[in-house]
């Protein structure tokens, strides 16, 4: 348990939290604080107090672990010590250094004065949980920090430096140097200055954008669908300029705790954990070295083998890319710095930093140029006899000892690990998202074969690269595209039995899901995956249905986005999905063709065939043992497919919908379709009365 010292340099008394690793608002630390602040209010010689954090953690606020458990009976909270502070006759000066998030920040806030050191970043993150501030967070920033500024920080939980946040009011001062020197010598100044040392209660918001928050609900609306907390967190802001600062702190906690009691904070919270337990990987430990990649290359200059280098520049690593096409290699450099050049205009980037960026990609013309390179990413058409060849040749050109990795998205590794035996354990796959300089998930394939360095070194790279990388076993599709396959393919059945592309896109959209699948197809280019369906036709089981939508589709030459048609049709120079009759009138003779009768299919129903279709896929998954972790398979969705976090991912979503009911519903569609046999493991833990969390427990 953390706790709290007093100690006293001159009229200063020095209250230190101490409650590592990031100092948070534990049981017995809000306590601790309360009884040092009264001592240096009992004591004659202490005419200030500056409150600080030991270590470098910062000064965080609740710990999350403790959230929907009992707090100890009698035990203080932050919100005791905040109106204390706020009671105190001397001023209290927090001295900040770190992050200072949340309850920390609320905690800042009623101090008298704020110091930070350089490093320092302020936020009120609490949003990314899934409920506001709720210790007075929404009352007192905007009183600071405008209005304008504490609603952008608070509905969208971004952190703000230091030195904007003493432009903005909410810091009184950056301290160059010591920070406990500085902060000392801060309260020094104020006591001479003398009283009145003001609160932010006391002062009066100040609104500049009448408009502001219209305008802000509206882009909300349009972001959320159907997310409470980002509209709960405006409501909170609006009251402190609508309400008395006490009534607008009732009014806070009421929201806040209405907040956090619902299935949309459990959700986040389970995805905030679950983000972290994917770096627990059986037979990789904080011992296991993770060797350094400081020259990565890259083989295959398409669109992923371009996105690919750029996270490597992003990085700063040093990174080769080569084509076979010596045309296609030219492309991608032009690519890749028209791209640098698009964020230098929108302000993301300097145009030194994408200069310096660009001069990191260098463009290799033979496979020797591999040589001196950590690790190697094939990135080259999805086919087998063409990946062979790249291997054997990596095989002869990179050195002894390097890492070879395919970036493939549904090949057996295990078979290309097989085509370099000596090399067998330095392989693996490192399955990357397309656009791969923007998607944050990386599938890190562990082969039979990899030695657990390698793995480690993978895992690491994918940190430093700023992705979420996920273990997968090696099966078609991994954890992923093994789930999409049959989602997809509900799309199509679906759209013969009756609904059009627009309606799917609206039910899955408005479930929460960042682009229907028919807009997500056109977006990808449907080519892509109709390649691969010709190749796996052999592989077809002919008993079963077979939609030929998509092939008829791209049969006319409609491949998307970069044709113009697809599902949709395109104007010239937009990316807005238009409906297109001819779509309509392709779909409704497909069907006739397969003797389907078309029906209206409602929301509900749509919804249920894609996603419970993607629940019984993922418990395979879960029981192949190809991902560790339903949580795993979560963290995949979420950051690879846009499944709303909000819902916590897929297999969160099914224990909060009853895998019971799941399984029931998927009971009685496999009675009519083919595709719906119910797996296993869903089938045990229905019965049981379980879920998948208690799988991932008991794991």
């Amino acid at each position: 348990m953390g706790g709290a010292s007093l100690e006293h340099e001159g009229a200063v008394g020095i209250i230190t939290i101490d409650n590592p690793p990031v100092n948070a608002m534990s049981p017995g630390v809000p306590g601790a604080i309360l009884e040092r602040l009264a001592e240096a209010q009992a004591d004659n010689a202490v005419e200030a107090v500056v409150l600080r954090c030991a270590g470098k953690g910062g000064l965080a606020g609740a710990d999350i672990r403790s959230f929907g458990t009992p707090w100890p009976e009698g035990e203080p909270t932050l919100r005791d010590v905040i109106p204390a502070i706020e009671r105190s006759a001397k001023p209290v000066i927090v001295a900040l250094n770190g992050y200072c998030l949340g309850g920390g920040l609320e905690l800042a806030l009623s101090c008298h004065y704020r110091v930070a050191s350089r490093k320092t970043e302020v936020g009120q993150p609490e949003v990314l949980l899934g409920f506001p501030p709720g210790a007075g967070g929404t009352q007192r920033l905007p009183r600071l920090a405008g209005v304008e500024t504490a609603l952008a920080m608070i509905v969208d939980g971004t952190y703000v430096a230091a030195e904007d946040a003493a432009r903005s009011g909410i810091i009184d001062r950056v301290i160059n140097g010591d920070l406990l020197e500085g902060a000392l010598a801060f309260a020094s100044e104020r006591i001479a200055a003398g009283p009145p040392h003001s609160l932010a209660r006391e002062r009066t918001p100040v609104l500049k954008d009448p408009n502001v928050f219209a305008a802000t609900r509206e882009r909300l609306e349009r972001r959320a669908r159907g997310q409470r907390a980002p509209i709960a967190c405006l409501e909170c802001v609006e009251s402190a300029l609508t309400l008395p600062f006490d009534e607008g702190i009732r009014k806070e906690r009421e929201i806040f705790e209405e907040c956090m009691a619902s299935p949309e904070s459990a959700a986040l919270r389970h995805v905030f954990f679950a983000e972290r337990a994917v770096r627990k990987v059986p037979g990789i430990g904080k011992d296991t070295p993770a060797r350094a990649v400081e020259r990565a290359a890259i083989i295959g200059a398409g669109t992923m083998g371009r996105g690919i280098a750029t996270c490597f520049a992003n990085a700063g690593i040093p990174v080769g890319l080569m084509d076979s096409d010596s045309g296609a290699l030219e492309r991608a450099l032009a690519a890749i710095r028209s791209d640098y050049e698009r964020r230098v205009k929108r302000g993301r980037i300097s145009a030194a930093d994408a200069e310096a960026r660009v001069k990191l990609i260098e463009p290799i013309e033979t496979l020797e140029g591999v040589a001196g390179t950590d690790l190697v990413i094939e990135a080259v058409f999805e086919e087998m006899p063409l990946k062979e060849e790249v291997f054997r040749a990596l095989d002869s050109a990179c050195d002894e000892g390097a890492i070879i990795a395919s970036n493939t998205s549904y090949l057996d590794v295990d078979h290309l690990a097989d085509v370099v035996p000596h090399r067998r354990g330095n392989v693996l796959g490192m399955h990357f998202f397309s656009p791969a300089q923007v998607m944050r998930l990386l599938e890190v394939v562990r082969t039979d074969s990899a030695s657990p360095e390698t793995l480690a070194t993978a895992l690491a790279l994918g940190r430093r690269l700023g992705k979420i990388a996920v273990v997968a076993g090696v099966c078609h599709g991994f954890i992923g595209n093994r789930m999409l396959e049959g989602y997809t393919r509900q799309v199509r059945f679906l759209l013969e039995e009756g609904a059009s592309p627009s309606e799917i896109d609206a039910a899955l959209t408005g479930f929460g899901m960042a682009m229907g699948p028919c807009a997500v197809a056109d977006l990808a280019g449907l080519d892509v995956s109709w390649r691969k369906r010709k190749a796996d036709a052999h592989l077809r089981d002919p008993s079963k249905r077979y939609s030929a939508v998509a092939d008829r589709l791209c049969e006319l030459g409609r491949f998307g986005q970069k044709t113009g048609a697809g599902y949709y049709r395109y104007e010239s120079g937009s990316r807005a999905p238009v409906p297109d009759p001819e779509v309509d009138a392709l779909i409704a003779e497909v069907a006739a063709e397969n003797g389907i009768t078309r029906r209206a299919i409602g929301a509900d129903e749509i919804v249920q065939r894609c996603l419970y279709h993607l629940v019984n896929e993922g418990a395979r998954v879960l029981e192949d043992g190809i991902a560790l972790r339903a949580s795993d398979i979560d963290i995949v969705w979420i950051n690879g497919y846009g499944f709303p976090r909000w819902r916590g991912g897929v297999m969160h979503w099914a224990d909060h919908v009853g895998l019971d009911a799941i399984h029931d519903t998927i009971t009685g569609f496999n009675e009519s379709q083919d595709y719906w046999e119910p797996a296993p493991l869903l089938g045990r833990l229905a019965a049981e009365g379980k879920s998948f969390a208690d799988f991932d427990r008991a794991a």
